[in-house]
């Protein structure tokens, strides 16, 4: 047959790529398209196709599965906009990527973030491929060649002292925060910076915190988990409302000064100042999550709302944007009053991170590698802010891209002729693009009464051709 000519060494065990479709070719009418779909991207995944496998043309393997070409052609389409296949005019189609291995587990309830697909928008991915390796790898034998025995010991639970150091210079050198070492806190992530601060909030009998309206869900988990209510207040073009603040009671508040999450809007001077009175008034403590804060693109970064009021700011940060996530290595940077009870709490929660991880950061933080990361990620991640605002004007005429030009997402607002927004939501998700709406992050609302469509759009992990091709599978037609 035709296609097992094609095909006939490329599966494992020398399997036919029409073999394993075959089922799908049995399934109901109305259904066998999807069935074709779902059986050649199970077959990619489980490595049964494998990466360089040339597949039949449309025309033979509808033949052999004796279905419509049409179910072919659009299978192969689907496939290729979703990155498992690429083709070529005139020189075929072929499978381009695995997604997992042979005999790889099914996700269970823990399972991790699954973000990162060719046709996925959700935010707060970085591109995971631009973690340095071989440099970070020979940090890695440096570090394990000068560490004295001792250091393997268990840790301070503050960090290792050269860790401390080194982020002391950078955070003062790029963000302007007002530290000394003895108030940094190593910690496995912002998740954890702010677990660290939510527990110490309720051992001094704080039952409540404010968080952002919009804002990040995972401000409101994490604090719950620690024992505190997230109060809601509402975000406008200036930042976090100070009146509504100090209307609710609370005496702590969670912000994102340097590029609101999701608006995206950076917190003016005048209002970081009026939140810095706040705190000193009200004898209040504000968390600052700079999540994102040294990616800005159309200017120098603005500094952390920290070194105005060291003593009423609790700063927190990671390496999850800047190199990745899975690393865990983030950072607090205490009040005075604070400091103490934070690192009672860590040396009891874990007793500290790993010392080889953090002796490797030190290494690439004062040997300048992380600066060049730095600069790689907002050289490429500007690119990719740009592409996807100019594929959104060609494919949704009228489409506003707001937010300041920084961080790893952007809010995009559909003209109402594309709306309404769950049945466009829909029609994205039936086209294989995951893309979350404003609505997901707010209790006020989406922002406006226009019909629009207000979507939430991560980039950094998507090159501009993947951009492009997700761009032109969003519906028009809902």
């Amino acid at each position: 047959m035709a296609a097992s000519r094609t095909t006939s060494d490329t599966g494992a065990g020398g399997t036919a790529a029409w073999e394993l479709l075959l089922p799908s070719a049995a399934a109901p009418a109305r259904s066998r398209g999807r069935a074709l779909q779902a059986a050649l991207r199970d077959a990619v995944r489980a490595g049964r196709l494998t990466p360089g496998t040339q597949l039949p043309s449309s025309r033979e393997l509808a033949a052999d599965l004796r279905v419509s070409r049409g179910l072919v052609t659009d299978a192969y389409a689907q496939l290729t906009a979703e990155g498992y296949l690429s083709s070529r005019q005139g020189a075929g189609t072929w499978v381009t990527s695995v997604c997992a291995g042979p005999g790889a587990p099914v996700p269970g309830p823990f399972a991790a973030d699954d973000r990162g697909g060719p046709s996925d928008f959700r935010p707060g991915l970085p591109d995971l491929s631009l973690f340095p390796r071989a440099a970070w790898s020979a940090a890695h034998r440096r570090v394990l060649t000068r560490l004295p025995h001792r250091a393997f010991g268990y840790p301070d639970p503050r960090g290792l002292p050269e860790l401390r150091a080194a982020l002391t210079d950078l955070l003062a050198r790029r963000r302007g925060v007002a530290v000394d070492p003895d108030r940094v806190v190593v910690c496995s992530g912002v998740a954890q910076a702010h677990t660290l601060i939510g527990l110490v909030l309720r051992d001094r009998g704080e039952r409540r915190v404010a968080v952002e309206d919009p804002g990040s869900p995972e401000h409101t988990a994490l604090f719950a988990a620690a024992g505190l209510e997230a109060v809601p207040v509402p975000v406008d073009g200036d930042g976090l409302d100070p009146a509504a603040l100090a209307a609710t009671g609370v005496r702590a508040a969670v912000i994102t000064p340097a590029h609101q999450f999701p608006s995206g809007v950076a917190y003016t001077a005048r209002r970081r100042g009026e939140l810095a009175d706040w705190a000193r008034e009200r004898d209040g403590l504000l968390i600052e999550d700079d999540y994102d804060g040294d990616f800005r693109y159309d200017r120098a970064p603005v500094g952390a709302l920290q070194g105005l009021a060291p003593d009423r700011v609790a700063y927190t940060g990671s390496v999850s944007k800047s190199l990745a996530p899975g690393l865990r290595l983030g950072w607090l940077v205490a009040p005075p009053a604070l400091a103490a009870e934070v690192a009672a709490r860590k040396r009891t929660m874990d007793l500290g991170n790993p010392v080889t991880e953090q002796a490797v950061l030190a290494e690439f933080i004062v040997s300048g590698h992380y600066d060049r990361q730095l600069r790689r990620c907002q050289r490429l991640y500007r690119t990719r802010r740009n592409a996807l605002a100019e594929a959104l004007e060609r494919r949704f005429p009228g489409a506003r891209v707001s937010g300041i030009a920084a961080g790893l997402h952007v809010i995009v607002a559909l003209p109402a002729r594309y709306g309404p927004e769950p049945r466009f939501l829909t029609a994205a998700a039936a086209a294989g693009v995951a893309v979350r709406p404003l609505s997901d992050y707010t209790r006020r609302g989406t922002g406006g009464d226009d019909g629009r469509v207000r979507l939430v759009m991560g980039y950094a992990h998507l090159s501009p051709a993947e951009i492009d091709r997700a761009v032109r599978l969003l519906p028009q037609d809902v």
